[in-house]
């Protein structure tokens, strides 16, 4: 089974986390501050890393940008209290994954980790079925039930990079960065026009999306279901 590392200063919500995991089937590692979590995660691995924020010694936002600068490509999921708008971008542009804000659903966490860790093992995927619709990165062609919808070089850019990261929390700085790249003057907005043509096309309710969902003061999120 996967090996799940928790780093979480709170006594009881690690136990009740590393319980929780165990009874599922995990291997689970733990730390109580961030130092030894960093050296836990550099020197043994994990497969998904729950990152609390606040820790003693090293902070999860330090933990999260060594781990990226060190090649470290498991799921991140940063643990954050009710509130801290600011840190849960600051932790997506970081290169964290997504984030749980406490209090959480022990089970929803756990369902949550289970769908990262499939994401995470079909990165090289070529072809995603969403609703009725087929993204074939092959061809770089997107149909629904056969017929293919007409899309902007950009627009196209910007599913898939959605589609390969579904499920993810996506900062619009983060989009930027990815799809339009750091040598293209583009401000947010740019984003957030993308996503209005790209809902235009895919959404039955662009109004009301069924895929490209909205996540307030920070970006937006892929769901296939």
């Amino acid at each position: 089974m996967p090996k799940i590392l928790i780093v979480e200063d709170d006594e009881a919500l690690a136990r009740g986390l590393c319980d929780n995991f165990a009874c599922e089937g995990y291997e689970v590692a733990y730390a109580a501050d961030g130092t030894t979590g960093l050296d836990l995660l550099l020197d043994q691995g994990a497969d998904l890393v729950l990152l609390d924020v606040m820790l003693p010694g090293i902070d999860g936002f330090s933990i999260c940008e060594t781990a990226r600068r060190e090649g470290c490509s498991m799921p991140i999921l940063m643990l954050t209290a009710k509130g801290q708008e600011r840190d849960v971008v600051k932790g997506l542009e970081l290169g964290a994954d997504d984030y749980v804000v406490k209090p959480f659903s022990v089970k929803e966490l756990i369902a949550r980790v289970r769908a990262f860790l499939r994401r995470h093992r079909c990165e090289d995927q070529r072809v995603f079925t969403f609703g009725e619709f087929i993204l074939d990165r092959d061809s770089l062609r997107l149909t629904r039930e056969g017929t293919e919808v007409k899309l902007t070089r950009k627009e196209y850019q910007l599913l898939e990079y959605m589609v390969i990261n579904q499920g993810k929390a996506l900062s619009r700085q983060g989009i930027m960065a990815s799809v339009w790249g750091s040598s293209v003057l583009v401000t947010q907005r740019s984003v957030d026009r993308c996503v209005t043509t790209l809902r235009a096309k895919i959404e039955a309710s662009p109004a009301n999306p069924r895929f490209l969902q909205t996540i307030r003061d920070v970006g937006y999120r892929f769901e296939p279901q």
